[in-house]
């Protein structure tokens, strides 16, 4: 989950090293560091924190041409000056950078390198070490890092630095992403193509275990075995002002409000030309031909899936379920006949989920993703994508992609159930129209948010989220977002599962959040609501528009039930941006989370 990025030209490299590493800070932002190398040696400068901090420690007077950087989240070793990249060889001819784990680094070192001091707790200096190790053997620089490429087992993407060659930078990959900016009389490496999006907007997608040497004037991809990949490079439709901040004082802020604009790309992408729901037929056959859908997906992914299982059974009628990523890969259910998996990643780099995509592919199972990102790993590898259309998500909490996600899901189901001849009772275009609507209604009533959080949440310690059908499902959401970057130990719960147990934990003042949205349960959870203020809790009561009763504190504008997922949300995310905003906290890097999760 760190970010890398690298430059080879004819420009100092510092300040492009510097400016990439910035827009990857949601990576990870425990460590940071650059390595440049001029005619004469290779200069690494490193500093625990954020890029800020890195800034204040390097040199004004580096001047090289040819370097690489690296922004960390800790997997190997704790936050430290020594443990963060890059890493050097004992001789320190060889300067790497590395994302991803390396699962027998541990056997490497002890075969290849015991008797080598490491400096550092990392996996990452094994990596350094081993390629110096068989240099040291007679092995050239590129015959050394094929060799060590050869030995790893894990996810990585990798950029090294020779200090003996001023003409290369070695780079490979497998399972984490890395691509390759083509640039005239220079070229760059990012993880992401928004870090380098300011000097190249060509690049080229680097696949599994290739051996790529990145110069001033070329690109050159091999494979293991030497022979050389042709590729062709492809052009990164980023706008660079969209990973700005603009007028907002944080990025979640901005992403929020960017959802009105985000439901309407959706239904403008997912049109034909007479303004009807459309998508590639081709996926329309493959959920048609399914037995059953298994939506695989992590964290607010896994929960956007739990809203489009609805969607699918209730209006395409297939079965559907939904399964966390990170335990179904080892703990795989029994299949249907004829599956189609559904992957739902915002940034198509999800590590669990892709494990999971490795495993089906190889059982013949057909596979679709639902990405923001088009040409990331989960969008190459399945056999379809359809793309969010959310524009850039910086914030590592996702808000606009779980709308899009929702949206995108629900059309999908829509399309499907016209193919199959089924009536669903839903004009959804309309229907969406009027979500988009009221989404920026909520999102005019921020201060109203504002003052819930500060009523209900100033002082709290903790709190509950409960809702029943949809609403239970938007709970779960509304909680991960106000632990991960309010830091309040919170939980979503179905509302008559409270009683089971969870209530015991229920004190005087306690929080509780409920989601009244939904008609034939509308009573029941008022009834929960009254269960908790029993015991001494502090209910908020969010509702929609003609389910309203006296005394709810805030009321959604009326939608269609089935989408109030898409609208409900929308206050529960502001409510915990003001949550985390009071509390001084940084609402966009929370502690010990990373925006892109590619690491198992």
């Amino acid at each position: 989950m760190c970010g890398i990025v690298g430059y080879i030209g004819y420009e100092k490299a510092k300040e492009i090293l510097l400016n990439g590493l910035e827009k990857l800070e949601y990576r990870g932002y425990d460590s940071a560091g650059i390595a440049t190398r001029d005619d004469n040696d290779v200069t690494v400068t490193k500093a625990k924190g954020r890029i800020a901090e890195l800034r204040k420690t390097s040199d004004n007077d580096i001047d090289g041409q040819v370097g690489i950087g690296h922004t960390r989240w800790a997997t190997h070793g704790v936050p430290s000056y020594e443990n963060s990249h890059p890493h050097q060889s004992t001789s320190e001819r060889f300067t790497l950078v590395h994302n991803g784990v390396i699962e027998n680094y541990e056997e490497l070192r002890d075969t290849y390198i015991p008797e080598v001091t490491l400096v550092s707790d990392t996996d990452t200096e094994v990596i350094v070490q081993l390629v110096e190790y068989f240099a040291n053997q007679g092995m050239n620089t590129e015959e050394a890092f094929t060799k060590v490429i050869s030995l790893l087992h894990g996810s990585y993407a990798l950029g090294l630095l020779d200090s003996e060659d001023n003409d290369t930078i070695y780079v490979a990959k497998n399972k984490s992403p890395l691509l390759v900016g083509i640039g005239d009389n220079f070229n760059v490496i990012a993880s992401d193509a928004l870090a380098m999006i300011q000097v190249t907007s060509e690049y080229k997608e680097l696949k599994d275990q290739e051996i790529v040497l990145v110069q001033r004037d070329k690109v050159t991809i091999k494979d293991l075995a030497g022979n050389i990949v042709e590729r062709d490079s492809y052009t990164a439709e980023i706008d660079a002002s969209d990973a700005e901040k603009g007028v907002y004082d944080h990025y979640m802020l901005k992403e929020i409000h960017e959802q009105p604009a985000a439901m309407r790309r959706i239904i403008q992408a997912y049109q034909d030309e007479q303004g009807n729901l459309s998508m590639d037929s081709n996926i329309i056959e493959d959920v048609k031909k399914a037995d059953r859908i298994y939506i695989i997906a992590a964290g607010t992914s896994y929960h956007a899936g739990l809203v489009g299982k609805e969607y699918l059974e209730k209006w395409a009628g297939v079965p559907t379920e939904v399964h966390v990523s990170s335990e179904f890969v080892y703990n795989m259910p029994l299949l249907s006949e004829r599956p189609l998996f559904i992957y739902i990643s915002q940034s198509g780099e999800t590590a669990d989920s892709r494990a999971v995509l490795v495993e089906t592919t190889k059982l013949g199972h057909r596979s679709l993703t639902i990405t923001n990102v088009a040409g990331s790993t989960l969008s190459r590898e399945a056999d379809h994508t359809l793309l969010l259309h959310a524009g850039p998500e910086i914030a590592v909490a996702s808000t606009k992609a779980y709308t899009a996600q929702i949206a995108v899901l629900a059309i999908l189901a829509q399309v499907v159930a016209e193919a199959r001849g089924r009536e669903t009772g839903v004009d959804l275009l309309p229907e969406l129209a009027k979500v988009t609507a009221a989404i920026e209604t909520i999102v005019d009533d921020a201060p109203k948010m504002e003052q819930i959080a500060k009523d209900f949440l100033e002082t709290a310690r903790n709190a509950f989220f409960i809702g029943r059908a949809l609403d239970y499902h938007v709970s779960l959401e509304g909680a991960l977002k106000l632990k991960e970057i309010s830091y309040i130990q919170a939980e979503g719960f179905a509302g008559g599962e409270l009683k089971h147990g969870t209530i015991a934990l229920i004190e005087d003042g306690t929080p509780v959040i409920a989601l009244a949205t939904q008609s034939h349960v509308n009573l029941s959870i008022r009834g929960n609501v009254n269960e908790v203020v029993a015991r001494g809790a502090r209910p908020s009561i969010i509702s929609m528009e003609g389910l309203e009763k006296e005394g709810d504190t805030y009321v959604i504008p009326h939608v269609h039930e089935l989408l109030t997922p898409l609208v409900s949300v929308i206050t529960l995310q502001l409510i915990s941006y003001y949550a985390a905003l009071h509390r001084d906290l940084d609402v966009d890097k929370p502690r010990n989370l990373a925006k892109s999760v590619t690491v198992e």
